[in-house]
């Protein structure tokens, strides 16, 4: 049931997030169907007949498969966490974490990525059976891997609207009815680290794009079955040569960092399932990515053209790519920094034996209370702006006399384009996810020596199938 479907003029909510208006509840569930998911929401499109809710999109909180959640454990902040983040709103001990959530988007991520490129969206009350209904009616739809570990978060109370970024809206519930497309890139880290905290044995940190790095261990556990051909670098790197390289290389291994949308469907690329198969299983490489070139008048091969021109003329990559290097001492330094926070034994200098290091790290135990919270949510921070996606939305356009829009011209098709930037899956990272990041950092480092060193021999450059190249036909 709606309570009320115009929850404010401007369609958001005040800085302390309150006002949510909307109540949905088991009848509701019908009009909700399943659009993807992340590692913690899954979102969910309207196609329903409310005027208020078309065009939106709703972020419904997975938790791990068959965990029971008691009322009183880990609705709210923990202690050390309220310290972290008691300056992003008012009585933040008292507030759920979802709440706090859309907070640290409103009031620490906009600001930081330009709030023209952020949408904090609205918190809507959901009923259990309303969670319970959708979660059964989407079984079906999402990945199998997913639904192995998670599942829908039924004892959650509310549930996040924001505007459907894959689709161009003039104004809250009216879509204008021309062809529209979006692109959906997860960026990933765009810059080298150079951290003096980094051991010595990890040297090639520095020199080696972590997402390269990762690659490797997913191929070495199989999660992929072939290496990327994308390199974040060249996609901040402020060069279109560059950038042009990047979104080729998107296309022809998209794996779960790249798709596209048409008219708010998903015509290429995976669900976001974490293993490239799904990838593969969802596009016929030029099958239905072909109605883009019918619907648009575009050729195939001046798609990643456009998508450059847009990157390129936005610059919305260089604030997030500030918000990236907000993490100044690499996970081999923030971990003694949180170490100090939560006030136990640091397992990380337990488990090294390098005295040069052991110094080091002795500086980072010497710092006060609020010096480590400043490293440890400064580094939370910038954990978030390397794990978020950027979704371009495009419609052809007549000329670049649209004053609502950002657009571009693109030269080798003689067309204009309207576009829109925004960046989604701004979520908060949890306190407590600091020993996995430090744990899944060493991981990757341990295994991509080895690969150096010839010792994981199947993980080369020969599982780059050429076969999975995506083909662009006039």
């Amino acid at each position: 049931m709606l309570e009320n479907e115009n929850p404010d003029e401007n369609g958001s909510q005040s800085r302390h997030g309150r006002g949510m208006e909307l109540i949905l509840s088991a009848e509701d569930s019908k009009d909700w169907v399943y659009k993807g998911e992340g590692a913690a929401n899954i979102v969910l499109s309207y196609i329903g007949s409310s005027d208020y809710l078309l065009g939106k999109v709703l972020r419904i909180h997975k938790v791990p498969r068959g965990r029971t959640k008691s009322t009183n454990v880990s609705s709210f902040l923990s202690r050390h966490e309220i310290l972290l983040w008691r300056d992003i709103g008012e009585n933040v001990e008292s507030i759920s974490k979802e709440v706090i959530g859309q907070l640290f988007i409103m009031n620490v991520m906009s600001p930081l990525l330009d709030p023209k490129h952020v949408d904090g969206g609205i918190r809507v009350i959901v009923s259990k059976e309303f969670l319970e209904r959708v979660g059964k009616n989407i079984l079906g739809q999402r990945p199998g891997q997913r639904v192995d570990v998670s599942e829908v978060d039924v004892f959650c109370d509310s549930a996040l609207l924001i505007n459907d970024h894959s689709l161009i809206s003039r104004k809250s519930g009216t879509l204008k009815e021309e062809v529209c497309f979006a692109v959906e890139i997860k960026p990933k880290c765009g810059y080298l680290p150079n951290s003096e905290f980094i051991a010595k044995k990890n040297y090639f940190k520095k020199n080696v794009p972590r997402f390269e790095m990762h690659q490797i261990l997913k191929l070495h556990q199989g999660e992929i079955s072939q290496l990327s051909r994308y390199n974040p670098l060249d996609l901040f790197s402020g060069k279109k040569e560059r950038i042009h390289q990047a979104i080729s290389a998107l296309f022809s291994t998209p794996q779960n960092n790249f798709r596209v949308f048409l008219n708010g469907s998903r015509i290429f690329g995976g669900l976001g399932g974490g293993v490239d198969k799904a990838a593969v299983c969802c596009h016929d490489r030029n099958g239905e990515i072909e109605d883009l070139k019918k619907v648009c008048w575009l050729p195939l091969d001046s798609f990643p053209e456009l998508i450059t021109e847009a990157i390129f003329s936005s610059a919305a990559l260089g604030r997030l790519l500030a918000s990236q290097k907000l993490d100044h001492y690499d996970i081999e330094g923030a971990i003694h920094a949180y170490y100090n926070i939560v006030y136990e034994p640091c397992l990380a200098c337990k488990t090294c034996s390098d005295p040069d290091s052991l110094l080091r790290y002795s500086f980072l135990h010497d710092l006060s209370l609020e010096e480590s919270l400043k490293i440890v949510r400064d580094y939370l921070i910038a954990a978030t702006a390397k794990d978020c996606s950027l979704m371009i939305s495009f419609r052809p356009a007549e000329d670049m006399g649209d004053d609502e829009f950002n657009s571009v011209f693109l030269e080798s098709s003689n067309q204009y384009f309207d576009y829109k930037v925004n960046f989604i899956d701004l979520d908060m990272k949890p306190l407590q996810k600091m020993d996995y990041y430090y744990e899944l950092d060493q991981k990757i480092a341990t295994v991509y020596a080895k690969y150096m060193q010839n010792e994981v021999g199947y993980c080369n450059s020969a599982n780059l199938s050429e076969g999975n190249e995506v083909q662009w036909e006039q």
